[in-house]
C-alpha cells in the first residue's frame, strides 16, 4: 500500500508530519508524492488562524471530493481544537486523528493494516522531507505565554521542554543523515530548559549542537524578546502558568544566548524576535510582556554586539481597539527599527481566547489598508538594506538548481529555510564543480526588495 501525504502550517506541524511517515515506512507501507496512486492519504492540518484554518478544510473538501477507495486521514492542530464539529460536516473523511491520540499511532495503523505490531512516533526515525542538508529540530512543545489573541495554548497545551540529551541525540542522528543546517524551532525557543532540571538551556544546546560532526550550521527561531537579555522581568496574571522557579530560571537565557551566537562561528547571527505591536497600549492588550522601549532597546543592544546580525519579526495589524494614533506608533516604529525581514498579519479573531470577547473591532476593510501600509514602507526599506550587501562575499549553502533560469538557489547565513526570507539567485561560471547540499563561496552582485543576486567564486 502507498501513503501521501500533505502538511499544512509550520515547521513545528511539519515534524509532526514527518514523525508520522516514519511511523508509516515502520508499517511497511510505501511513502508517495503521487496522490493520484496513494492508497491512504494524509492532511496534516494547522487551526492557527482563520486563514490557515479555511486552508485546511480546502484541502480536505478537495481530496475527499475525488476519493473513490482511498481512505482520507485528517490529524493536526485544526483536527485538535474542532475535531466534533469536523466530524459532523466533513464525514467524508475517514479517520480523524487529533494529537491528544499520537501517542496512540500504533492502534490507527493497527486498525488501517490490521496488523499486530506496535511502533511509536520516534524522533530518530523521522522521514525528513525537508532537503537533505536542512532539518528542523523541535525542541520543546507547547506555550505559556497566553497571548489574548492566540489559540496554540488550548492547542497544543502548555510549554515542555524536550530532555537536552535527546535533543543531542537526534541532532546525532540528521549529522549522519547527512544534514548540515540545523534550525531549533518551538513556540518559545528562548525559554527552552526553564522547566527543567539539568541545569541546560538554549545557549548550551546551541552550542553541544554546533561541536557535533557534520554540523555546519545551527540556526533557531522565534526567540521571545523579553527572555533573551537579564534585564527581562515576567508579568504574572491570573491566566499565566508562570512559577517563581520558571522565572528566576529564565534568567538563564539571558545576556549568554547573544555571546552564543556572537561568538560562535557555527551559529548563525540571526535573531528571529516576533514583536506583533509597538504601542504599548496594544501590547498590554495582547497580554505581551515588555514595551516598546525594552524592545527598542533590546535590538539595539542586540546590533551593536553583533554589527551583522540578521533581525527578523512578525507584527499583527487590527488587534481589537488598535485605533489610529497606535497605527501611527507602529509605523513609526518600523521606520527606526529597519528590520531586516518582517511580515505582517491581518487579525484573525479566534474563539476561546481573550480578544475574541475585546471590542471594539477593526474593520477587514481597515486591516487590510493597515498591513499593505507597513509591508509597502518595509519594501523600501529591505531593499535598500539588500543594495547594502552588494559586493561582499559569504559563504552560502546550495539548496537547488533552477535549470529554466540556469541559476543555483542558494542561502547564506542571513537566509532561514523556511521560504519567509526570500532567495538568493547565484550563477555559477567559475568553473568549479557544485552539487546541491555544498557550501560555497558566493559574491553579491545584485538586489532588489526580497532576493539577492550572486555569483559563486572560487575561495
Amino acid at each position: 500500500m502507498k501513503l501521501g501525504m500533505i502538511s499544512l502550517g509550520c515547521a513545528k506541524n511539519l515534524i509532526d508530519s514527518e514523525l508520522f511517515l516514519g511511523v508509516a515506512k515502520k508499517y511497511d507501507l510505501e511513502i508517495t508524492n503521487n496522490l493520484k496512486e496513494a492508497n491512504i492519504i494524509v492532511v496534516n492540518t494547522c487551526g492557527f488562524i482563520e486563514s490557515a484554518k479555511k486552508e485546511a478544510i480546502d484541502t480536505i473538501l478537495e481530496v475527499t471530493e475525488n476519493k473513490k477507495d482511498k481512505i482520507v486521514i485528517a490529524m493536526g492542530c485544526l483536527v485538535e481544537r474542532y475535531l466534533d464539529d469536523l466530524k459532523k460536516s466533513l464525514p467524508e473523511v475517514d479517520i480523524y486523528f487529533p494529537i491528544k491520540d499520537y501517542k496512540n499511532i500504533d492502534e490507527l495503523f493497527q486498525k488501517l493494516l490490521g496488523s499486530t505490531k506496535t511502533y511509536k512516533m520516534n524522533y530518530e526515525d523521522r522521514l525528513i522531507t525537508t532537503l537533505p542538508h536542512s532539518a528542523y529540530l523541535r525542541i520543546s512543545e507547547g506555550c505559556n505565554n497566553r497571548c489574548s489573541y492566540c489559540a496554540i495554548p488550548l492547542i497544543r497545551g502548555p510549554f515542555t521542554s524536550r530532555p537536552f540529551e535527546s535533543l543531542i541525540l537526534e541532532a546525532k542522528y540528521l549529522a549522519k543523515c547527512g544534514v548540515k543546517e540545523i534550525t531549533l524551532i518551538g513556540q518559545d525557543t528562548t525559554r527552552y530548559g526553564t522547566d527543567l532540571k539539568e541545569g541546560k538551556y538554549l545557549q548550551d544546546l546551541l552550542h553541544e549542537i554546533s561541536n557535533i560532526p557534520g554540523v555546519s550550521l545551527v540556526r533557531v527561531l522565534y526567540l521571545y524578546p523579553d527572555e533573551i537579555t537579564t534585564n527581562s522581568k515576567f508579568i504574572l496574571t491570573d491566566e499565566s502558568n508562570f512559577v517563581n522557579d520558571i522565572s528566576s530560571k529564565a534568567n538563564k537565557t539571558t545576556d549568554e544566548v547573544i555571546n552564543e551566537i556572537k561568538n560562535n562561528p557555527k551559529v548563525a547571527k540571526y535573531f528571529d524576535i516576533p514583536i506583533q505591536h509597538a504601542s504599548n497600549k496594544i501590547l498590554k492588550a495582547m497580554n505581551r510582556r515588555g514595551s516598546k522601549e525594552f524592545i527598542v532597546d533590546l535590538i539595539a543592544k542586540i546590533r551593536k554586539q553583533i554589527p551583522d546580525v540578521t533581525i527578523r519579526t512578525t507584527l499583527i495589524v487590527g488587534f481589537p481597539t488598535e485605533n489610529n494614533q497606535d497605527f501611527k506608533e507602529l509605523v513609526d516604529f518600523v521606520e527606526e527599527i529597519k528590520f531586516n525581514r518582517l511580515g505582517v498579519f491581518t487579525y484573525s479573531d479566534e474563539e476561546d481566547t481573550k480578544g475574541y470577547l475585546m471590542k471594539p473591532k477593526v474593520s477587514e476593510t481597515t486591516m487590510k489598508k493597515r498591513l499593505n501600509a507597513i509591508m509597502q514602507i518595509q519594501n523600501g526599506i529591505s531593499n535598500k538594506l539588500n543594495h547594502e550587501y552588494i559586493g561582499k562575499t559569504y559563504s552560502a549553502i546550495i539548496d537547488s538548481y533552477d535549470s529554466q533560469a540556469n541559476k543555483y538557489i542558494v542561502r547564506n547565513e542571513a537566509y532561514a529555510p523556511d521560504d519567509v526570507d526570500g532567495f538568493i539567485y547565484a550563477t555559477n561560471d567559475s568553473g568549479l564543480k557544485v552539487n546541491t547540499g555544498d557550501i560555497v563561496k558566493i559574491k553579491i552582485t545584485d538586489a532588489n526588495s526580497y532576493d539577492l543576486f550572486a555569483k559563486i567564486i572560487k575561495d
